[in-house]
């Protein structure tokens, strides 16, 4: 496969899982504020911080309020990782590699483009919050539908899988830090009632809230909901699910290429980690620090994707 192709379908299913997730860090902003006390629209810093564009936000508006962050995160042109800019992204990439993807795929895509941008053309109202955001996650859902349907389990199948995965796991970790390392409001507060509630409101956000209740009947403890999401093979949003589709597609694409690269052993590392790891160990390390070191890991191997498969050429 021409690098480019590769590149494509990798950026394609990237930016798609993307624009779904930063709808999922403004719907876990949105919980927590409901249940936070004193809450204001300073804590919106900790979802820009967690999305990786808060910087970019000091550089374009002088104070900071909720209704700008949730405009910048969900519509703003200026933010390359705003849902809009992402399904623009995603969509111009399944363009460039439209003979590369089935009908029913492109269609997928190219509707969830249509939609979308007609809903965000405006600014927002607060009460149009929640629709617009399980709008968003359904075309992103159908998109991956689709494509997981009708395409063929080949090297094209294996790129796109690995973009959608590497992805969630940096973004199920970013929404766990937006909890932990930000919203919640001293150590005091650590196994309150309020505590509780914003663990179900991040559980709630990556839609785990009920698939959690099957494994701890309901229990709202921070290890035990750290545990779900990190380390839990059977949560198909745990960075731990996420590394097993990564190194299996890699497998595959070692089988179709006859050889390994460098991203095989960052890849068999991580998982590793992931295995060998508890969760009293993450939590003594300390789950903000294991969270950046993870975000950092898994950036390395996306680079070294890139750089192994000749994404540009």
């Amino acid at each position: 496969m021409l690098g480019r192709t590769a590149n494509g379908l990798y950026w394609m299913f990237r930016y798609i899982e993307r624009a779904e997730n930063i709808a999922r860090l403004v719907d876990a902003g949105l919980r927590v504020s409901l249940t936070r006390v004193g809450y204001s629209d300073e804590d919106w810093h900790g979802v820009l911080e967690s999305a990786g564009v808060r910087e970019a936000y000091s550089e374009v508006h002088d104070t900071l309020t909720a209704a700008d962050a949730i405009d910048y995160l969900l519509r703003d042109s200026a933010n390359l990782s705003s849902v809009m800019s992402c399904i623009e992204a995603g969509r111009n990439n399944a363009r460039m590699v439209r003979t590369a993807l089935t009908r029913e795929t492109w269609e997928a895509t190219n509707e969830a483009w249509i939609d979308l941008k007609a809903r965000l053309s405006k600014k927002l109202k607060a009460t149009d919050l929640p629709e617009l955001i399980g709008v968003i996650k359904h075309r992103c859902g159908l998109i991956r539908g689709a494509f997981h349907g009708s395409m063929l389990r080949n090297d094209l199948y294996n790129f796109s899988r690995i973009g959608t995965f590497i992805e969630r796991a940096d973004n199920t970790s970013r929404i766990l830090d937006v909890k932990y390392y930000v919203l919640l409001p001293s150590v005091s507060q650590v196994g309150s009632a309020l505590d509780n509630m914003q663990w179900e409101s991040i559980l709630r956000s990556v839609s785990a809230h009920r698939s959690y209740g099957w494994v701890y009947d309901g229990d709202y403890q921070s290890a035990n909901i750290a545990d779900f999401l990190i380390l839990q093979v059977q949560m198909p949003r745990s960075l731990a699910y996420c590394y097993e589709k990564i190194v299996s597609n890699l497998g595959y694409l070692a089988e179709n290429y006859g050889g390994r690269i460098k991203a095989h052993e960052t890849a068999d590392a991580i998982r590793k980690t992931l295995k060998q790891r508890t969760v009293a160990e993450i939590m003594d390390q300390g789950l903000h620090e294991f969270l950046e070191d993870f975000v950092s890991r898994n950036s390395q191997l996306s680079a070294e994707i890139s750089d192994g498969y000749r994404f540009y050429q």
